[in-house]
């Protein structure tokens, strides 16, 4: 179970991370989880680059250690990247001290103040000592392209249906979303483009990293 639009009461109780950018203009935050991996990473890349749009990708830190050329790749056409933990951790399943000692891990691969948790799922003392140095960065729209008992179509219309200027808006550049986000994404993008809108990076969210 899932929602595809965060309630403005969730974003209220858990203030302290951001779900969306607060602007009038016509741009949304598109965000990829999970990658890079050779087998759509490029692709997205490709996609986006006709359109001009740049997004966030948050990588696993151990596929940017298995493909370190497709994170170069991503920074060098000017998206932005964050931590999304070295292993793939579901916070909730996982004591505190692994847990922070995986997203340093991911650090070693991952340069970047932003974090997002795989599965949203992070205990408060997780979250107390990740925010010390890094920005947690949820989302206002999720695709669901994830959902393997949802169709093409449904997948569309999470993300058509609900989208506004300033949504942060989640995608997977993984495996089990390639079919979806192959048909969803390139659609999306000229639903965008068509209705004025652009994708931006999360860069405004990113200091001066050291």
């Amino acid at each position: 179970m899932y929602l595809v639009k965060t309630p403005p009461l969730i974003k209220t109780i858990f203030s302290d991370l951001v779900w969306n950018i607060d602007t009038n203009d016509k741009k949304v935050f598109i965000t990829f989880d999970d990658g890079p991996i050779p087998e759509l990473t490029p692709w997205v890349l490709d996609v986006l680059q006709d359109y001009g749009f740049t997004a966030t990708f948050f990588c696993v830190g151990d596929n940017v250690k298995k493909y370190p050329h497709l994170h170069d790749r991503i920074l060098s056409e000017g998206h932005s990247v964050g931590n999304h933990t070295f292993n793939h951790l579901n916070g909730w399943n996982t004591d505190n001290e692994d847990y922070i000692s995986n997203v340093a891990l991911c650090d070693m691969y991952v340069a970047s103040n932003l974090f997002r948790p795989p599965y949203g799922k992070l205990k408060p003392g997780q979250s107390q000592v990740i925010k010390q140095d890094k920005t947690i960065v949820m989302w206002d729209v999720l695709s669901g392209d994830f959902d393997v008992n949802i169709s093409e179509e449904k997948c569309l219309s999470n993300v058509m249906n609900n989208y506004k200027p300033g949504s942060i808006i989640v995608f997977h550049d993984n495996v089990k979303a390639e079919k979806k986000l192959k048909y969803v994404l390139p659609l999306f993008l000229k639903e965008l483009a068509e209705n004025g809108f652009v994708s931006e990076s999360l860069e405004c969210l990113v200091p001066a990293y050291a």
